[in-house]
């Protein structure tokens, strides 16, 4: 015969108890400070750089004291080409950086009549030259060498540029200004 007892009065579980404790708040803001700051890092060291500019060489475009954006990486896609401002170390010292805008790729004529940039025959227009900023010097035609840069400033009376250190190589160049932060008033792309 089958046992059958008496039945056995039911039995209480004990409530289950949660193992893992809260965390804290200032913890999950130190994690998420440090993967902010990681990704911070990562985008200075490998895309994008802040600068301060130093000098008039680029007014009016870039006044003196000005923060900007410099990409880093987008001259691994696409060539230099006329027109951009770049940024460079300085060839007779490479501890010092200059930002300059390209006028000449390599194998371009350029030469400079009275202040009138010529690039290949044919005279460039620089809207972003006032005339006050403009000057007069000549400079004699040059071919710009196999992987170097005719650059000049905008603000041409008050620019140490290829007119003074000649072409830049592309081995100096480390960026291309893209974009203005400081003052506000400036915010935006640079051109």
């Amino acid at each position: 015969m089958s046992g059958v007892g008496t039945p056995s009065p039911p039995t209480e579980t004990a409530p289950a108890r949660n193992t893992s404790r809260p965390v804290p708040v200032v913890a999950v803001w130190a994690r998420d400070l440090l993967v902010s700051l990681a990704i911070s890092a990562f985008i200075i060291i490998f895309l994008y750089q802040p600068v301060k500019v130093e000098g008039v060489s680029m007014m009016p475009g870039l006044e003196d004291q000005e923060r900007i954006f410099v990409n880093k990486f987008v001259y691994r896609w696409e060539p230099i080409q006329r027109g951009d401002i770049i940024v460079f170390r300085y060839p007779r010292d490479t501890s010092k950086s200059y930002i300059k805008r390209v006028i000449g790729v390599a194998g371009d004529r350029v030469r400079i009549e009275n202040g009138q940039v010529f690039v290949n025959d044919e005279v460039l227009d620089e809207d972003y030259v006032p005339s006050e900023y403009a000057d007069a010097r000549s400079y004699p035609e040059i071919v710009v060498p196999r992987n170097s840069y005719f650059v000049l400033g905008d603000h041409r009376t008050m620019s140490s540029d290829s007119r003074e250190f000649g072409p830049v190589s592309e081995r100096y160049i480390y960026g291309k200004a893209v974009f203005g932060y400081w003052p506000m008033e400036k915010l935006g792309r640079l051109r």
